[in-house]
């Protein structure tokens, strides 16, 4: 059966065109139950006999089918082990798939799922159970009306096929939809009433989403009290923000003070402050919101107080003590004057546009980890939930399981933040492991940074060569034999993904020939498969301390891929003639076969090139490559290319417990930057030669340069040691650096090039066809253009310009997603996103281990202030690469913020100061333990405390004689 429909349709251009809509029925859609005698399907999904989990709603056997909003709102009830035998019709997958893409994800690994029997129903395409909309109906009533009739389908069909004791129960939170599936004679409930009537439900009954039903323990006086501002509706925001009386951005909550935040938004050039919980207004890290600018006399300096998140000192029972804190915030804020005059001129700068929130655009809001707050009552179902991410606010939940959960990781979900509660409200999803143990710590930093980590599933294994593995004679035929060059790579300790090898050979003519070979992933990922759709997921390998979380499968990253030494392997290579002062006389791509005759470390590759004694191939070779690359980066630096610094500790682990026993910095030699001025020149060279041929698809890098203010901080903290700074170019910040020297403080460079590092933008991937080519630039490098094409196994933007590249030079064949613009922009904005947590979850796994390292252990070490604030001061301890704050005591110290500087006597603190200090690690808060500093020198007369000899000398030192009296 077929059924059409006619309608006008107005294009871009505004002409009016005729459209036909087909919409086909079939009669033969099975019900995917086992046990159907009518349908008889050969891959049932639904079990012939579904559990009969006790409930005094029904009294046989059940299958559930749950309406939109249920999937929507319900998730993780419906991802719960004990929820299985679930009919899904086609018309909730689709409506999901349109409003929310990541429950359509999750439901549909959950489809996938065999184990969990969920089914979806073609009911779209069933005569008997399809609806057509009603004039004057909207599209959600059809909708509603259509999971019914497929609820009423269902129930017929299971009587005709003898199975009476089966009912299809509908799960709606919606009470007239239920109301008139009830009126149709069908099982209807909500999701609360459900689970209520199930025995042993208190897991279950923990999962729910409050979103559609109030908190049980809601009080009356809660309902009165208005603690924030109402959010204005989303046409008003709408209006507004196209008005021009509201701005739009994405709020960023500050890390140092949680009553401030900081709204980015793409028409000025500075962000907009955020300052109160008042004015934050229930905005959470990450949202998208509409803000209204303050008055410019009410406009505000960013805060110098370093503020942790918010300590709640009443038991979980009551937002009425917390409530205080904004109680008392509205007072200060009628009686006190913003602070808008005095300072200096560096001071006055640092004023900004400052406004309030006045509505939420878009919830970014996702699962969080964290921990139940200590509570005296562990009977009381309403707790507070401490996040691990600092940016984000307590959340109150109801749980039964409070005592069970006290001493566990767990995940819950934000549901609601209603204007009459302190916190947002959410709902418990599952529990991770026991606090402390060291795999639910990696657990934790995993998911709180959207890292995929599950194992490969069997359909991407599916995708891997057999073993062994060996190259055909017709791959032999296509690609370049390359085996007999003196090829090897140069690596980290312990690499075992190899992605890049290189080799350099005198030629006769005064030149040098060099090669970059890069592993060909390409080979083994082909496009549309589904070990290719992972790879573009997970987009790049992520490095723990402890742990590698792989892109592809080891098979591919450590063995077939890898440029492993004495094995043949597939390689892409760049290869160029260039002259004794590294000028490129000509470039050629070519697949090729290699084999590396070594695998080296770099200090290894460092000994070979420092042994005089040494004359091989390989030595030789190295040298050359030595030569050419500080030629190549003094080039570099002379065109404006930056050299800025980051402190990187390495750990040495334990062998079977891989806990830290040592931590050093990591140390740099001259193979490093061998290695990567060679990658740089390959990135540069492929970048270059994809864009000539791909204009509009290019796959690119680009490093946008800083706005001006952003380098205030650093000109300031400059200009603290009577060193003035050009900030105009890369080349001005690069030759400023260079010279910034201080006779007497060996370290101000280092630290100063680690200031500037936190000035500079984000690198990002884009499309070449979505940009000018002015905005290629790569700021940092002083690159006219760049991309990555290096390290195929462990990033798939390489992957992705290891096709152009390919295809460039005939030896691959396109596809078309390959050049589809707005599908590589979409792939870009994904590339940018994983490979900005992949950064912070490295980052947030060093602080783990930085802190094991520091689990019952004292030391005594030089540090350097980095920042000074009202009521701290950021201290480096340059030896392990970490900063922490030292708290200051306000009646010890007085702050000067014109300077900055903390007083205290005749000590005074400022930037770049060095000062001695105790570390240790406080783990009062079991969810933020975090490194403690205890001032040692300079001495501050009742701050400081004695050096670990010192106290040490005066437990050993007996006790004075009591004299006679």
């Amino acid at each position: 059966m077929l059924l059409t429909k006619t309608f006008a349709k107005k294009n871009k251009q505004g002409a009016i065109k005729k459209a036909v809509r087909e919409h086909y029925f079939r009669d033969d859609v099975w019900c995917g139950c086992q046990s159907c005698t009518t349908c008889q399907p050969t891959d049932p999904f639904l079990q012939a006999e579904p559990d009969r989990v006790e409930s005094h709603l029904l009294s046989g056997g059940y299958y559930l089918l749950p309406d939109t909003n249920v999937v929507l709102h319900q998730i993780d009830f419906l991802e719960d082990e004990a929820v299985h035998n679930v009919i899904v019709t086609k018309t909730v997958l689709d409506e999901v798939r349109h409003r929310n893409a990541a429950a359509h994800k999750r439901l549909r690994d959950l489809i996938s799922n065999k184990d969990r029997h969920f089914y979806v129903f073609s009911n779209e395409h069933l005569r008997d159970a399809y609806v057509e909309r009603q004039q004057g109906e909207s599209s959600n009533d059809r909708n509603d009306r259509a999971i019914r009739r497929a609820a009423s389908w269902y129930t017929e069909h299971l009587k005709a096929s003898q199975q009476p004791d089966t009912y299809i129960l509908l799960l709606t939170n919606d009470m007239a939809n239920r109301d008139l599936a009830r009126k149709d004679d069908l099982e209807a409930y909500s999701v609360r009433e459900y689970v209520k009537s199930l025995s042993n439900c208190a897991s279950l009954l923990d999962r729910l989403s409050g979103l559609d039903e109030s908190m049980e323990e809601e009080t009356q006086s809660d309902r009165k009290r208005e603690v924030f501002a109402e959010h204005l509706s989303l046409a008003k925001l709408q209006a507004g923000v196209k008005s021009g009386m509201y701005l739009q951005g994405t709020f960023h909550i500050s890390r140092d003070n949680y009553k401030e935040g900081n709204i980015i938004v793409s028409s000025m050039e500075k962000s907009v402050l955020v300052s109160g919980l008042i004015n934050l207004n229930r905005a959470v890290d990450g949202d998208i919101v509409a803000v209204q600018l303050l008055p410019k006399e009410e406009w505000q300096r960013p805060s110098l107080i370093f503020q942790d998140v918010a300590s709640v000192t009443d038991d979980a029972g009551d937002d009425a003590e917390d409530d205080d804190e904004i109680e008392k915030e509205k007072t200060e804020v009628a009686a006190t004057p913003m602070d808008t005059t005095g300072g200096d001129s560096q001071t006055q700068m640092e004023i900004r546009p400052t406004g309030k929130v006045v509505g939420i655009v878009k919830r970014n809001w996702r699962a969080y980890c964290g921990i139940l707050r200590a509570s005296a009552d562990k009977t009381s179902t309403s707790q507070l939930f401490i996040p691990a991410e600092r940016k984000i606010p307590y959340i109150r939940l109801q749980t039964r399981q409070a005592e069970l959960l006290s001493s566990q990781r767990i995940v819950v979900s934000i549901d609601t933040w209603p204007r009459n509660s302190r916190y947002p409200r959410g709902h418990f999803v599952r529990a991770l492991g026991k606090i402390g143990d060291k795999d639910t710590e990696n657990e934790v930093l995993l998911l709180e940074h959207d890292v995929p980590h599950q194992p490969f599933s069997q359909s991407v294994l599916s995708c891997l060569p057999s073993l062994p593995w060996a190259i055909s004679a017709e791959d032999e035929a296509k690609r370049e034999n390359l085996r007999h060059l003196a090829i090897c790579s140069v690596d980290p300790v312990g690499c075992t993904d190899i992605d890049d090898a290189l080799h350099c050979i005198k030629l006769e003519n005064g030149n040098f020939e060099v090669g970059v070979h890069i592993a060909d992933v390409s080979h083994f990922i082909r496009p549309g498969t589904a070990i290719d759709d992972e790879a573009s997921d997970r987009c790049t390998t992520v490095y723990l301390t402890d742990k590698r979380i792989d892109m592809v499968p080891e098979l591919l990253s450590s063995n077939l891929c890898s440029l492993r030494c004495n094995v043949d392997r597939f390689a892409f290579s760049c290869i160029w003639e260039l002259t004794p002062e590294a000028k490129i006389v000509k470039t050629r791509h070519t697949k090729s076969i290699i084999n590396s005759r070594a695998s080296l470390t770099y200090g290894e590759a460092q000994l070979r090139i420092d042994n005089a004694a040494s004359n091989d191939e390989l030595a030789v070779s190295l040298r050359h490559l030595n030569s050419l690359a500080k030629i190549l980066k003094r080039g570099r630096i002379a065109n404006g290319a930056l050299t800025l610094a980051s402190p990187e500790v390495n750990f040495s682990l334990d062998n079977e417990t891989h806990d830290p026993i040592s931590v050093k910095t990591k140390q740099m030699l001259e193979t490093n930057s061998m290695v990567e001025e060679f990658m740089l020149l390959a990135n540069i060279s492929v970048a270059t030669h994809i864009s000539e041929h791909f204009p509009q698809v290019a796959v690119l890098r680009r490093h946008p340069s800083p706005a001006t203010s952003n380098y205030e901080p650093l000109v300031k903290a400059a200009l603290s040691k009577g060193i003035s700074l050009s900030v105009g170019s890369n080349k001005a910040l690069a030759d400023s650096l260079e010279a910034a020297v201080v006779p007497d403080h060996p370290y101000f460079n280092t630290l100063l090039r680690i200031l500037a590092t936190r000035c500079m933008m984000q690198a990002l991937y884009f499309c070449s066809g979505s940009l000018p080519k002015e905005e290629y630039y790569h700021y940092g490098l002083a690159a006219g253009i760049y991309t990555h094409f290096t390290s195929p196994i462990r990033r798939y933007s390489d992957l992705m310009v290891h096709r152009l590249l390919a295809v460039s030079i005939n030896a691959d064949s396109t596809f078309a997603e390959l050049l589809d613009k707005h599908k590589i922009e979409k792939v870009c904005n994904q590339l940018n996103y994983r490979h900005r947590m992949a950064q912070y979850a490295g980052r947030a796994s060093v602080s783990l281990h930085t802190q094991l390292f520091f689990k019952n252990r004292v030391t005594e070490e030089e540090g350097y202030i980095l920042s000074v604030r009202k009521n701290a001061v950021q201290i480096l301890i340059p030896k392990y690469g970490l900063e922490a704050p030292l708290h200051l005591d306000s009646s010890v110290f007085t702050f000067l913020p014109d300077v900055p500087s903390a007083n205290a006597g005749d000590v005074s603190f400022k930037i770049f100061d060095a000062v001695q200090v105790r570390v240790s690690l406080n783990d009062d808060d079991l969810q933020h333990q975090r490194l403690k500093l205890s001032l040692i020198s300079p001495k501050v007369e009742g701050f400081s405390v004695p050096s670990l000899s010192e106290s040490t000398a005066a437990a050993a030192e007996p006790p004075a004689k009591r004299s006679r009296s």
